[in-house]
């Protein structure tokens, strides 16, 4: 059975991206080097920076992997980083800090808040130390968006490096990369550009990532010596994701197609609010009320009724949808995410199917 993923990556991709995976590439083929850099250079349009700026680095395996590249092979013996926190990703680049041993102190607000420019500001006039601020921009533990231009606008200010984890952001919402002056962004294959899962990449301003070439902890997530052999002609240092690679190169030409990032990005809106709306009808409550992203949504448990989050789950995924449950550390909660190749019919289809699920639950 084909199942609707409403999560924040992986995510239900089109039949043509599924399509592109069924042909095999050498990574030598001179080819398949060439649409590497297309990819990368496309990346960079999409973010508008010039590719003087600018590069674009991609990096085998999840998100994760492209975070940590960044934590550990960009991050300087002497460097002190301020990690911003409201949710499990955040708390996951704390975790890459801690690893690595790296100087850095945490900036954590609750799930259901924002971090705020006012409260970075003190930190960064209190301690001349500070160096960099990492933070996520959409954190899918909650659902919640965080605001970039302000605290952008202090890590110019303070002169300190910029880093934000745009996982579940980039390319399904604008934004002007070069004007918030974001040094290194973060994103994945399988999230907003609608691939599927099996690489990172990088948008990297150049002056900082050759300012900080030497500064690798590993080798497999050398961020700058894969810059350096991808420079060349496209090449990735190690054995890279073809089938992955190639459904990204089709979906870059749906997100084309579709109109962009801002068409994009208005279908997201218009099936997260269908869906927020719809599922209020219902009774379910949303565990935000402000600074809702686009992206994905956590409901809370109904408190009318004894209710079952695997007998929920297991009845929605037989009727053609497949959630995920819960990240937030102290509520009981649900989420469903609207983003990959979903439009509204399908959220009004999802919400029938739970409407008609209080008919046939038996929740001891």
């Amino acid at each position: 059975m084909e199942y609707k993923l409403l999560t924040p990556g992986p995510l239900t991709t089109s039949k043509s991206v599924k399509q592109a995976m069924m042909v095999d590439h050498c990574t030598w083929d001179q080819e398949y080097k060439g649409i590497t850099q297309e990819i990368r250079q496309k990346l960079l349009d999409l973010a508008g920076v010039t590719s003087e700026e600018y590069t674009t680095i991609l990096m085998q395996g999840s998100g994760s992997f492209g975070v940590e590249s960044v934590m550990g092979s960009m991050i300087g013996p002497k460097d002190h980083v301020l990690v911003c926190v409201n949710g499990a990703y955040g708390r996951r680049i704390v975790g890459m800090c801690e690893r690595y041993n790296l100087m850095y102190s945490v900036y954590e607000v609750a799930e259901d808040e924002i971090p705020k420019a006012s409260d970075i500001e003190k930190i960064l006039t209190g301690d001349r130390t500070i160096s960099a601020i990492a933070m996520v921009h959409s954190e899918t533990t909650s659902g919640i968006l965080n605001e970039l231009e302000e605290i952008a606008a202090l890590t110019k200010d303070h002169s300190v490096l910029f880093i934000v984890d745009a996982m579940s952001s980039f390319g399904g919402i604008p934004m002007d990369v070069s004007a918030l002056s974001i040094d290194f962004l973060i994103s994945s294959s399988n999230k907003c550009i609608q691939g599927v899962p099996g690489f990172s990449f990088v948008l990297d301003k150049r002056e900082q990532l050759e300012q900080r070439k030497d500064f690798a902890r590993t080798v497999s997530l050398d961020l700058y010596d894969q810059y350096e052999t991808m420079e060349k002609d496209g090449k990735w240092r190690f054995t890279s994701p073809t089938h992955t690679v190639l459904a990204f190169y089709q979906a870059l030409k749906e997100l084309d197609k579709e109109g962009g990032i801002y068409q994009r990005y208005m279908r997201y809106l218009t099936n997260n609010r269908l869906l927020r709306q719809k599922m209020g009808e219902l009774g379910y409550q949303p565990f935000i009320t402000q600074y809702q992203g686009p992206f994905i949504t956590s409901f809370l448990y109904p408190t009318q009724r004894a209710f079952d989050f695997q007998h929920f789950y297991q009845h929605l995924k037989q009727n053609g949808f497949v959630i995920y449950p819960g990240k937030i550390s102290s509520v009981d909660c649900f989420r469903i995410g609207n983003i990959g190749e979903i439009y509204p019919e399908d959220i009004d289809r999802l919400v029938k199917v739970i409407e008609n699920y209080s008919e046939v639950a038996h929740v001891s």
